[in-house]
């Protein structure tokens, strides 16, 4: 009875569908009748499989480019949505010559910048001394050196010195899609946090509030001149369970990883924070990097640090490719608990860093795995600390203030008439003309599937005790 009845089922199925086909090819048969040439033929199936299996084998090459001066995570989270638009991402570092002529002097040179964009986990190949502006020259070298597809850049305007657009020729030829930027920090931001650091400090005034103190109690939205009338912010950065799962590896190590520790500030995130990294994660299989809290810096470096708070600074840890792991508000000392909840194999130091005099307190943060004898001093490649890049600032003042309050205008101009961008899921972009998609990148897509996932793996300090 059960057998008669799925066959029945089955038949009336079957004849719907011949019934629906029939009248469906009728229908397209009246039409083209009726109006002619002017309705398209549809293409043979056997060219559509064609065109899919030439997608197939070619993948999406997406090309942006940029200053990448004092990266920040608003950088990486650029990077990352540029990413998610193809399957392979090729970023142009712009030359310090080019940046001088058309912002004013960067803060990092171009050596530094190449090795911050390098080390961003979603960056597959960079091209160096790129232009400011895209040419077509430039443009038709993209398209055909390097089989770039589209040219990407955020919703926030790209001015020449003249006022016209830098990407108005990639728009033209439709080769031009558009990311949302990250709210809440430019290096602009980050530079006047620092101008404000240098008044606070020369100004010995009990009338300001550390930095750090306005980053912890949420005063985002403050504006501080010191009496410049610059109008510098501090961090209003908001930061987000979703943002940590788009940065985080979400892996953890195997039963049988090496894991390598390595903690810090990691404030202002730089060239030797990445270097000294990748020398670490070349000792193991597992990289943990601990980022201290912003009041445990402030306690060993004083009231004006951090620049940039705990969240901003995980964010940038995070995006480095060297990183599996990261320990948000790691404790300052290395305990036994500690290395036996993680499974920590060796940990690790640089010899350049901002305090180096812990080996001479009785309270040595690495007495423990001193004692175990895991703990490992690593020769620091580049001898850079965030006082290094504070001290760039300062030694050109007057050159920084001025790229600041100009630079400040045009992002005050951005914010007033800013609409939402939704560019994470802008990231499939489909060709109406022929319905099929212009560039899938299934990885991203993956990605994209896990945000609802648990956050077990992102925090296993409270999770893994």
């Amino acid at each position: 009875m059960e057998a008669a009845t799925g066959t029945g089922c089955s038949a009336r199925t079957l004849a719907a569908c011949v019934i629906g086909g029939i009248a469906l090819g009728a229908s397209v048969l009246a039409l083209h009748i009726a109006l002619g040439a002017s309705v398209p033929s549809l293409p043979p199936l056997d060219a559509v499989r064609r065109r899919l299996r030439r997608r197939r084998r070619r993948p999406v090459r997406v090309y942006m480019d940029g200053c990448f001066d004092m990266m920040h995570y608003g950088h990486c989270n650029a990077l990352r949505q540029a990413r998610a638009l193809g399957d392979e991402l090729i970023v142009g570092v712009i030359s310090d010559e080019e940046i001088k002529a058309n912002k004013g002097p960067p803060v990092t040179p171009l050596h530094e910048r190449m090795i911050m964009v390098r080390a961003v986990k979603w960056v597959d190949d960079i091209i160096p001394d790129a232009p400011y502006a895209i040419t077509e020259e430039f443009m038709n070298k993209l398209f055909t050196e390097y089989n770039i597809d589209y040219i990407i850049h955020g919703d926030d305007p790209c001015l020449l010195p003249d006022g016209t657009d830098a990407y108005a020729l990639a728009k033209k030829a439709g080769r031009y899609k558009q990311i949302k930027r990250t709210e809440g920090v430019s290096t602009t931001d980050i530079v006047g946090r620092m101008l404000l650091c240098v008044r606070e400090r020369s100004s010995d005034s009990h009338n300001h509030s550390s930095l750090q103190r306005q980053f912890s109690s949420g005063h985002g939205q403050k504006v501080d001149d010191g009496g410049s009338g610059s109008g510098t912010r501090v961090s209003h950065f908001l930061p987000t369970s979703r943002r940590i799962v788009q940065f985080s590896n979400s892996r953890g190590p195997g039963p049988d990883s090496r894991i390598v520790y390595i903690d810090g500030a990691f404030d202002l995130f730089h060239a030797g924070h990445v270097e000294i990294l990748r020398l670490a994660r070349e000792l193991g299989d597992f990289l943990l990097v601990g980022i201290h809290t912003d009041q445990t810096i402030s306690s060993t470096r004083g009231r004006h640090r951090p620049i940039m708070n705990l969240h901003e600074r995980s964010l940038s840890v995070l995006a480095c490719r060297y990183v599996d792991e990261v320990i948000i508000g790691a404790p300052w000392d290395v305990s036994k608990d500690m290395i036996t909840t993680f499974n920590i194999s060796l940990v690790v130091h640089g010899t350049i860093a901002e305090n180096m005099d812990y080996a001479k307190d009785d309270s040595n943060p690495y007495a423990v795995p001193m004692a175990m004898g895991i703990y490992h001093r690593l020769e620091s490649p580049l001898d850079i600390t965030t006082s290094t890049i504070i001290r760039r600032i300062v030694a050109n003042h007057e050159a920084y203030q001025k790229r600041n309050e100009k630079k400040e205008a045009s992002e005050k101009k951005y914010y007033e008439g800013k609409s939402f961008v939704n560019g994470d899921l802008g990231s499939i972009m489909w060709n109406i003309g022929d319905g099929l998609p212009e560039a899938i990148s299934w990885a991203r897509l993956e990605a994209f599937a896990s945000l609802g996932q648990c956050l077990q793996p992102i925090f296993p300090l409270y999770t893994r005790r």
